[in-house]
């Protein structure tokens, strides 16, 4: 401060003609001692311990101080009623940014408001989620420390713990908190105390081996030229009655300059070591005092002082007419009120010899920007404060905080960054669980249920899948379901379609052997018409049972369905007919009757064409009302999509199988009656053993379909067509083509007319 204020007094420019004087007073870090000497220095009492006294002033209009931010508070609501201006260097509370009740207050210190904010984006940018905190028992660390819970609790961090630092040392509480620290979970601790606070646990935590790397929010260091040369010019001889110099002198050199006095009540005298000589040179001792490579707190004094010494000059420089004061009117600097001051301290804007502007905001806080610092151990116990990164609040989110993470040194020389977590991260595919009384840091992971994924680390909820995908087996991604449909190209589908070709191809080699043969006896006894027509009727059932395989369709789902009640009332309307033939040409035998007259050929085919066509009527109006229609389902599978056939009408689908059902009960009963009718070949006992079948695989068929999901339907319907297809080709047509081919002998008239009883 005395460096400043004579740098200023030299300065041409800046205050011309003009000194400025100061009074210091050792306030001793305690609240009755700051507000005593702000009042002895406000109503002119002489208790100074060093002063440069201004000619005229009885009191001094604007004070530079107190460094705490509990003393500012006291002194502030004590001298803010009067309006007299305090500028401080290192009182740090957010609490004194309220203008209504600090409306004199400046300071060149940023706020903690600004800190806090600072180490929180410190605490993410790492990834800590889990971190002790400890605080001195004052404004700032209260204030502090709840700032920063405000600012983490946004970001997902928890605190482990909360210990507050004994203003009056206590080792009881020294030794429990390292205790605390010992035993706790957490790798990270924020501190928001004073060094003098701080100093008995960091000396107790060393003692305890309790090691690792430090980074500090530290505010701008700066270097200030001349300032070295200027402390080392200090010497008691100089200046016999300051106290100050004294002190320093006896404990740089340990010697007693036979001086004894009190500061505040406090003895200073040293007996203990031998008398100094005066020859004592500062250039050959290497201490603090001396070292300007790390002025910080210095630079805020410096900018103080520089700031009010604009102000000022400010005041000085206005022209009455043209003031800023009430009326227009100006202050004379030689008798001027400390509210005029005040006015001038709220509007001042300067750019320092460094290049650094300076201004107050609304609530009297400078811009907000720090150093963010690495202690560095060197080999011989000595740490090296090496600058890692800057935040600067002013910026707002996303630049505001910038890391060389390179050079940071962290526990035992180690450049990976330690993780402080209550429990490992949730990865992608789980979801954070808190358990009941836990914080949320300290959450286990539960996977995701069916259907819903997290893509993000320690996701507080998983998100659901549309309707459409499915979650991977990792869970952290939703990718489209599988569709699932009886194709062509598995094996069940290959199965089926030549299963279908098969019987195809039988019974087209059935046809060509009775066409061959077509004018023997046991081809002409059995209605070769109705033959070739239920021969027609079977390819078509086998062949309707492809329209069943592969994707569906539009077309695909109405053919499928019509194409089958068709084609199968179409052959079961054949067998009906054939066994009315055989019922009647057993009636037509006995005397007198003419039956067979009525029922040729022609009736017969005019008979199937007439039961078919009751079939196409069911199945057109089915087509007509609602026709069936492919949909994707998923109320099957959740991880898969059927593509299947709606049926659209239930109803027309009961009615197509009833119709079926129908006819075949009639074919069976009639064909069962007419078994025992005496023929060397009666077609009616394998018409029996056909429907038998035909009706065994259907009854079956309902319940398989109704239960079996998705493809596996469509596979048991068209294994139901098949096998009834091939129930009715084989029961009625493998005995005569077993005759034709292998016993010839038997394919005669008179073999066929010789009746068995």
């Amino acid at each position: 401060m005395i460096f400043a204020i004579q740098e200023i007094n030299k300065d041409k420019m800046l205050l011309p003609n003009i000194k400025l004087g100061y009074q210091i007073y050792d306030t001793c870090a305690t609240h009755t001692q700051s507000l005593r000497s702000a009042l002895a220095s406000t109503s002119g009492e002489d208790e100074e311990i060093s002063s440069h006294n201004c000619e005229g002033f009885s009191s001094f209009p604007v004070i530079v101080g107190d460094s705490g931010s509990t003393q500012s508070m006291i002194i502030q609501r004590t001298l803010g009623p009067f309006r007299i201006p305090m500028v401080s260097y290192f009182a740090s509370c957010a609490c004194l940014s309220h203008r209504n009740k600090f409306p004199a207050f400046f300071r060149t210190m940023p706020s903690d408001a600004h800190q806090a904010q600072g180490v929180a984006r410190l605490v993410q940018r790492f990834g800590w989620t889990w971190v002790g905190s400890i605080v001195g028992d004052d404004d700032y660390g209260h204030n502090a420390i709840q700032a920063f819970s405000d600012e983490v609790r946004k970001l997902g961090v928890c605190i482990a713990f909360t210990e507050v630092l004994p203003k009056v040392y206590s080792r009881q509480k020294i030794l429990q908190i390292t205790e605390t620290i010992k035993t706790s979970t957490a790798r990270v601790i924020v501190m928001f105390a004073i060094e003098g606070d701080a100093y008995p646990l960091i000396r107790e935590v060393v003692k305890q081996n309790i090691t690792g790397g430090t980074i500090g929010f530290a505010i701008h260091r700066a270097e200030i030229p001349d300032l070295r040369s200027f402390l080392l010019q200090v010497h008691p001889f100089k200046t016999p009655n300051n106290l100050f110099v004294n002190e320093l002198w006896e404990a740089m050199f340990k010697c007693s300059l036979g001086t004894s006095g009190t500061i505040k009540g406090i003895n200073t005298s040293i007996i203990t070591h031998e008398r100094c000589t005066g020859s004592e040179d500062l250039n050959n001792t290497y201490s603090i005092y001396s070292d300007v490579s790390e002025l910080r707190v210095s630079y805020n004094v410096y900018k103080a002082i520089y700031t009010i010494a604009h102000a000022l000059h400010n005041l000085n420089s206005c022209k009455n007419g043209t003031g800023s004061l009430p009326n227009d009117t100006c202050a004379n600097i030689f008798n001027f009120k400390p509210w005029q001051l005040l006015h001038y301290l709220k509007e001042v804007r300067y750019t320092t010899k460094l290049g650094e502007e300076i201004y107050f905001d609304e609530n009297g806080d400078p811009l907000a920007s720090y150093d963010i610092i690495n202690w560095h151990k060197n080999a011989d116990g000595s740490v090296n404060y090496v600058q890692v990164g800057r935040f600067d609040a002013a910026l707002g989110l996303g630049p505001d905080l910038l890391i060389n993470e390179r050079n940071i040194i962290w526990h035992n020389n180690q450049v990976m960054v330690p993780q402080s977590v209550c429990t490992d991260s949730c990865p992608p595919g789980t979801r954070k669980a808190v358990p009941k009384g836990q914080p949320l840091c300290c959450s286990g992971c539960l996977p995701c249920p069916d259907g819903e994924i997290s893509n993000d680390t320690d996701s507080l909820n998983c998100i659901p899948c549309v309707l459409e995908d499915w979650p991977n087996p990792q869970r952290n991604e939703c990718l489209p379901k599988e569709i699932e449909f009886l194709s062509f190209e598995e094996a069940m589908g290959i199965t089926l379609t030549t299963m279908s070709l098969l019987g195809t191809a039988s019974t087209v080699s059935v046809a060509g052997i009775l066409w061959y043969y077509r004018k023997t006896p046991i081809v002409r006894a059995n209605n070769s018409e109705l033959s070739f027509l239920l021969l027609s009727s079977l390819m078509l059932c086998f062949l309707c049972s492809l329209t069943f395989i592969g994707q569906p369709s539009v077309w695909s789902c109405m053919l499928r369905h019509t194409l089958f009640g068709v084609s199968f009332v179409l052959c079961i309307s054949c067998v009906l007919a054939k066994t009315l033939v055989v019922l009647m040409a057993f009636k037509a035998t006995l005397p007198n009757n003419n039956m067979m007259k009525w029922f040729g050929t022609l009736q017969q085919i005019l008979s199937v064409l007439l039961c078919t066509l009751v079939q196409v009527v069911i199945c057109v109006v089915w087509l007509l009302v609602s026709s069936p229609f492919p949909v994707k389902q998923t109320k099957y599978y959740k991880e898969k999509i059927i593509f299947e056939c709606d049926l659209g009408s239930v109803t027309a689908f009961c009615c197509v199988l009833g119709y079926i059902g129908f006819l075949s009960c009639m074919s069976f009963v009639l064909a069962f009656l007419a078994r025992k009718l005496p023929d060397n070949f009666n077609e009616a006992k394998f018409i029996t053993f056909s429907m038998l079948i035909f009706c065994a695989v259907w009854l079956t068929f309902i319940p398989a379909y109704v239960s079996s999901p998705g493809k596996y339907t469509v596979a048991v319907e068209i294994f139901a067509i098949l096998a009834s297809s091939y129930g009715l080709l084989i029961c009625i047509f493998a005995p005569k083509c077993y005759i034709i081919l292998l016993k010839p002998e038997r394919n005669t008239k008179k073999y066929l007319m010789n009746k068995t009883g």
